[in-house]
């Protein structure tokens, strides 16, 4: 049984580079367009395996042949995928893609196959995420199959992961059985009602998730670093300064990346530091799981940075 489990979403990324996101009605012409494997969850499932870790992967692919081929490509980067269903007469989930020339991203998805992962299929799977020492979670599938894998979790004693994204609000139940909780500004500020633009107003966020029962809340914060409260004592811990080229998949690298060190008991610190360094580099290549680095790579990096 593998030491992290991966929950989460599947997608096709089709990707266009534009000078600048278009306004209502406007015709842009862009340019480089590609379909590269993404979804939340496999590139958090990718960024982990790649970079060493012991992970098996619980999703739901299409029957087209990206969803074939797909698995393929997690079995070769070496995760166990005897947890990734395919769904007949089903597309595999889309994302599209728009990435500005200044590096930022605009996303649309649609679900597709990724709605077939419901409570059910986690339940054939409870042991795999029983006998885990991580879960890893994001909010691309149902509500209900998160919940469960959660629960089974977290009575048994497995770290839950959750990074709540795409932004939403959600149940105190869920968030109470959550050990680890890594937001951004806008994901934070959606579950806490606080705006969070700094270090203090970190602090008051991660006050509020500490209530509901989550002992370790880490804020990303963008080029700042992250914010790390842990039982209400917090710091920011500053990231490495790169050109960003695509921020595509950068949060699910630094997610995958952050869980890889925990497993090889790193500490909490460290592995912040070596998921930013993951994170870095990832920001510096064009797509989703094509941009996600290796072990040498980040391990090199921090060491020269």
């Amino acid at each position: 049984m593998s030491q992290l489990i991966v929950l989460g979403s599947v997608n096709a990324d089709h990707v266009l580079q534009v000078p600048s996101f278009p306004r209502p009605g406007e015709t842009l012409h862009g340019h480089n367009y590609q379909v590269i494997p993404g979804g939340k969850g496999a590139n958090q499932a990718v960024a982990a395996a790649r970079l060493g870790a012991d992970i098996g992967f619980i999703a739901c692919v299409g029957d087209d042949s990206f969803g074939q081929n797909i698995r393929q490509a997690f079995a070769q980067d070496g995760m166990d995928i005897s947890a990734v269903h395919m769904i007949d007469n089903t597309p595999t989930g889309i994302a599209m893609i728009q990435v500005s020339e200044s590096g930022e991203n605009s996303i649309c998805i649609a679900a597709a196959a990724n709605d077939g992962l419901t409570s059910e299929i986690v339940e054939q799977h409870g042991e795999k995420i029983e006998q885990a020492k991580y879960l890893l979670m994001q909010l691309e599938t149902p509500l209900a199959g998160i919940e469960l894998a959660a629960s089974i979790a977290k009575a048994q004693g497995t770290q839950v992961v959750l990074n709540p994204a795409p932004a939403r609000s959600l149940p105190d139940a869920l968030l109470a059985m959550v050990d680890i909780i890594t937001p951004n500004e806008t994901e934070a500020e959606l579950l806490t009602g606080v705006a969070v633009t700094d270090a203090s107003s970190a602090a008051k966020a991660a006050q509020v998730l500490h209530d509901k029962g989550i002992a370790t809340v880490m804020i990303t914060l963008g080029s700042k670093g992250v914010y790390l409260s842990e039982q209400g004592t917090g710091k920011i811990i500053p990231g490495f300064k790169v050109q960003a080229t695509d921020t595509t998949a950068a949060g699910d690298t630094f997610n995958g990346a952050f869980v890889t060190a925990l497993l090889e008991g790193q500490t909490m610190d460290n592995a912040i530091v070596f998921a930013h360094g993951a994170a870095a580099i990832s920001v510096t290549r064009f797509g989703a799981q094509t941009s996600i680095p290796s072990r040498d790579e980040v391990e090199q990096f921090i060491a020269t940075n």
